[in-house]
């Protein structure tokens, strides 16, 4: 999956499959993990989460993953199972949520903000019956999910800490670089000068007391680094060198190891 997202993005191509064994190819030795778990947390189709569960024995932390492709419903959340997957065999329970999106009814401005905290609410609750503790949930997502974790944390401060991996950190700079043909604009209605609460409240540097850290690697040319740099609000960020957008979720790359070992 990794890899036919960076061929849609003519982004530079790396080993990483997704296989219908279940297996995350590429690595020193397989990762082999069961088929994740699917609950509903609304009545729409694109309202449910993955669970996959982690090895060893428990209670483990819950990791929420949120998945990127520009809040875009032709981009789902099973390009996020490679990383899933490591997380759970690094032992992590972990939720990959699917959400509304633009493209689809009810999906953008506000359906993906009200799935998101219903959705991130859901995984919490249940938890406990996929072995994971809730008061260790943390959120972290990929791109645009990246801007929806950030967010997230303002929305629910309970939560232990925020990782963003190549966000969409800071919407005013992403609409005026017209990232992804406007995608911005296409999710929140127009430009900032057109709907500027909208921007507010969207804004991912809301204050909150929730950690954040942003990891983003200094080859991106689909989220530019700079948008990190200039994450408008306290956090820790971390450049990759000679990483681009995926990097950062492909298990296979090494740019997964700076990633594991700064969520462990």
């Amino acid at each position: 999956m990794i890899d036919a997202l960076r061929s849609q993005c003519h982004a530079p191509r790396c080993a990483c499959v997704r296989t219908a064994t279940a297996v995350i190819w590429g690595m020193p030795e397989p990762v082999r993990y069961d088929p994740p778990s699917r609950l509903a947390y609304g009545k729409e189709s694109s309202q449910f989460i993955e669970f996959h569960r982690a090895a060893g024995p428990g209670p483990h932390p819950l990791a929420i993953m949120i998945h990127g492709g520009f809040w875009r419903a032709r981009y789902d959340l099973h390009h996020a199972e490679p990383l899933c997957a490591a997380l759970a065999a690094a032992g992590f329970t972990t939720a990959n949520l699917e959400y509304r999106r633009v493209g689809e009814p009810g999906g953008g401005w506000p359906g993906t903000f009200d799935d998101v905290t219903a959705a991130v609410a859901f995984a919490r609750d249940h938890a406990p019956d996929f072995g994971a503790d809730s008061a260790r949930t943390f959120v972290l997502g990929h791109s645009a999910g990246g801007h929806l974790a950030l967010w997230v944390a303002a929305e629910i401060p309970s939560l232990t800490r925020a990782v963003a991996l190549a966000p969409v950190a800071d919407l005013p700079l992403a609409h005026s670089l017209a990232l992804s043909n406007c995608a911005v604009g296409e999710f929140l209605g127009g430009a900032p000068g057109e709907f500027p609460a909208r921007y507010a409240f969207a804004d991912p540097a809301r204050p909150t007391p929730v950690p954040r850290l942003l990891i983003h690697g200094d080859a991106d040319t689909i989220v530019p680094i700079e948008l990190s740099r200039r994450f408008a609000a306290p956090s820790t960020l971390i450049e990759i060198p000679g990483a681009d957008h995926f990097a950062v979720i492909d298990p296979t790359h090494a740019a997964w190891r700076s990633v594991l070992h700064s969520i462990s």
